[in-house]
């Protein structure tokens, strides 16, 4: 199948070319501000789908939104018109229109007149038209201060820039890149049939959020480094908004350093907290070295030994019961420590010893819930 994309250079193009390449049945035909306007019609007889998503929403000039917007619609259709008529062969289009269709400026009504351009050509040729009347779009490669406030808001932040909120309330209307480009995708394995009537699509989920909320989460998310405080950034929006401020993060940020505590044991580090969740460190431990020997009243761990040989500990505070288990990053087991049972840890081996450890809750040197406890048989 070859797919015409319009605007091949745009944010949303950008996007939804990289998706469709990785199909192997698409072949991906592009059009840009660089190509020629009388190329368009061949390249429209070429295809088999077409996503029109050129257009100008910041002109310097306004006569270029009628340009951008209706005139190069025009062109579209007319190439299809064209086709239908001397082939018979129909070409499913999708118009990226846009919410302010219904406003009453020069950009909303140049969207609502190539709406009605696209409309016509339903009408007149049966020719499929899907038209997506799309809010504020955000995610990757989104151009700052000029696509949307969240690709100016993550940029600047990633970049140690200042942001300015001049009304926090005020409720942006979003849509996140992904799920336009699946709206736009699911559509290539769908049956579809002529008709003389344009559909509208919708992009969900759509989200509803103020301009001062979006930008104190892009704050968090950056003073996190800091901090180690993981945001809950695996579901919804801020699972979008964060996967969005880290593609905007210069290369030399791609890493970063974090505090290492060491001492004659071996060494400590904090990875990650969470808000509701604990936290995940790592030690290490030099040959022959016994970490822990305490106990708590409510905190649980998890240890898992990722390199190395550990014997584990375990004696209950009442009974004077006593347990003991061996591991090694040979095999994965997971260790947990008990409330009420003192525990320690001894690198038995012959090399260091590397473990991973959660614990359900984030140290809290004020209590930490940790009591000094020898471990004897």
């Amino acid at each position: 199948m070859k797919v015409l994309i319009t605007g091949s250079d745009g944010f949303i193009a950008k996007n939804l070319a990289l998706s469709l390449q990785q199909r192997q049945n698409i072949q991906v035909i592009s059009f840009n501000r660089e190509s020629k306007t009388e190329d368009l019609s061949a390249l429209i007889e070429k295809a088999d789908f077409i996503f029109h998503l050129a257009g100008i929403n910041r002109p310097q000039d306004p006569a270029e939104f009628t340009r951008g917007n209706v005139d190069l619609s025009s062109l579209v259709c007319d190439a299809i018109k064209k086709c239908v008529n001397e082939t018979g062969r129909h070409i499913p289009v999708v118009f990226s229109s846009s919410i302010h269709a219904s406003a009453d400026n020069e950009y909303g009504r140049t969207k609502l007149a190539a709406e009605n351009v696209f409309a016509t050509l339903a009408s007149e040729t049966g020719n499929p038209v899907f038209i997506s009347r799309l809010p504020g779009v955000f995610g990757k490669w989104a151009k700052p201060n000029y696509n949307s406030v969240v690709a100016t808001f993550c940029y600047n932040i990633a970049h140690g820039l200042p942001v300015t909120v001049n009304d926090p309330q005020y409720l942006l209307r979003l849509v996140y890149i992904d799920d336009v480009v699946k709206v736009f995708t699911d559509l290539l394995e769908q049956e579809i049939k002529p008709g003389n009537k344009q559909h509208f699509i919708k992009v969900v989920p759509e989200y509803n959020v103020a301009l001062g909320e979006i930008a104190e989460s892009i704050t968090g998310f950056r003073e996190g480094r800091n901090s180690l405080e993981l945001e809950r950034v695996g579901t919804g929006f801020l699972r979008a908004l964060y996967s969005t401020y880290v593609s905007y993060l210069p290369e030399q940020d791609f890493s970063y350093p974090v505090k290492q505590h060491t001492d004659p044991r071996g060494s400590f580090v904090e990875l990650f907290k969470s808000k509701d969740s604990g936290q995940v460190s790592y030690f290490t431990a030099h040959p022959g070295i016994t970490r822990g020997g305490h106990y708590h009243h409510t905190k649980t761990e998890k240890f898992m030994v990722i390199s190395g040989t550990a014997r584990f500990r375990f004696r209950h505070m009442l009974t004077d019961e006593y347990y003991e288990t061996v591991t090694s990053g040979d095999k994965p087991v997971m260790v947990e420590t008990i409330p009420g049972w003192a525990h320690d840890v001894t690198n038995i081996g012959d090399e260091e010893l590397i473990a991973i450890v959660w614990a359900n809750e984030v140290f809290d040197p004020s209590h930490p819930d940790t009591i000094f406890s020898k471990l004897d048989k």
